[in-house]
């Protein structure tokens, strides 16, 4: 069993994950020292203030996650209440922003009249299709998740596209992924705001010859590729003026232990950025007013 540093802690992580990411996953903290904050025993690091204005954002829209832009602006597509960049290399996304809000988390639609489906959008070269996943032991995990929308039956349906989901190990997907969503909607009973930003990664890790390798199992005839990692970045607005709040998580896709405390995976942001090839502070900064990065211990 080899073992994975994420937040702070080595925790077993199942076959094929390389004791190599310990390193990777504990970059130097962007913004100074840390201090005790929320989540017990979870540093808050500050980060400098910036001059902000301000933005209408109308709840359950897809225009209202362009507030803090866009970490990337490759394949970008629109839906009735996310956005998304699509990798045709992967025949997944690069990431799905989404925003929720007690509004978008109520309403009258219901899954059992949502199907898995091809995105016709996508080149018919570049797209995955459920034959890719049948019999694969990999979930079709949602990345912006259907219960995020239940406002409308319509953005409750575009969650379903086969480019809003990734191949998820179903242990992961069914308890502590699941958890992690849970936690993300509670989040909107005491903020004013909650911009959600997932995706897949695929992280190195170190072979018998000491080289680091990237190595993914991919499904199906249209190689879909199933990620090593999974993020999630939480931006929180507070109410009152009272500035943004950052929380990053990644977890390895892979079975997990649902006793671990989701706050221990919990990483730095630069972290994600640094193995996504996105940026999302500097478009976090020219919009906020103060923002503090919950990081792990």
């Amino acid at each position: 069993m080899q073992r994975l540093l994420l937040g702070g802690a080595c925790l077993a992580a199942g076959a094929g994950l390389g004791a190599s990411l310990c390193g990777f996953l504990t970059e130097p903290r962007r913004g100074g020292p840390e201090r005790l904050g929320l989540l017990a025993r979870v540093p808050v690091v500050p980060v400098p203030s910036v001059q902000a204005s301000e933005l209408t954002v109308h709840p359950g829209g897809s225009g209202a996650v362009m507030k803090y832009g866009f970490p990337s602006l490759a394949n970008i597509k629109t839906r009735e209440s996310y956005v998304t960049s699509y990798d045709p290399r992967t025949r997944t996304a690069s990431w799905v922003i989404e925003q929720l809000s007690p509004a978008s988390l109520t309403g009258p639609s219901d899954r059992k009249y949502c199907d898995f489906k091809e995105d016709n959008s996508v080149h018919v070269y570049h797209r995955a299709n459920n034959a890719d996943y049948r019999g694969s032991g990999f979930d079709r995990g949602h990345l912006a998740a259907a219960a995020n929308h239940k406002w409308s039956q319509k953005a409750m349906e575009e969650t379903f596209y086969l480019s809003n989901v990734a191949p998820q190990d179903p242990q992961l997907n069914q308890n502590s992924w699941n958890n992690l969503e849970k936690l993300c909607r509670s989040l909107t009973r005491h903020y004013l705001n909650v911009f959600v930003c997932t995706g897949p990664l695929y992280l190195p890790r170190q072979e018998a010859d000491g080289k680091l390798y990237v190595r993914y199992q991919v499904l199906g005839r249209n190689h879909v590729a199933v990620p090593t990692h999974f993020f999630k970045v939480v931006i929180l607005e507070r109410a009152g003026g009272g500035g943004v709040e950052l929380r990053s998580y990644v977890l390895p896709n892979a079975p997990v232990d649902e006793k671990i405390p989701l706050e221990r995976f919990l990483v730095p942001i630069e972290t994600i950025e640094r193995a996504s090839g996105l940026l999302f502070v500097p478009n976090i900064m020219k919009r906020a007013n103060s923002l503090q990065a919950i990081t792990a211990k």
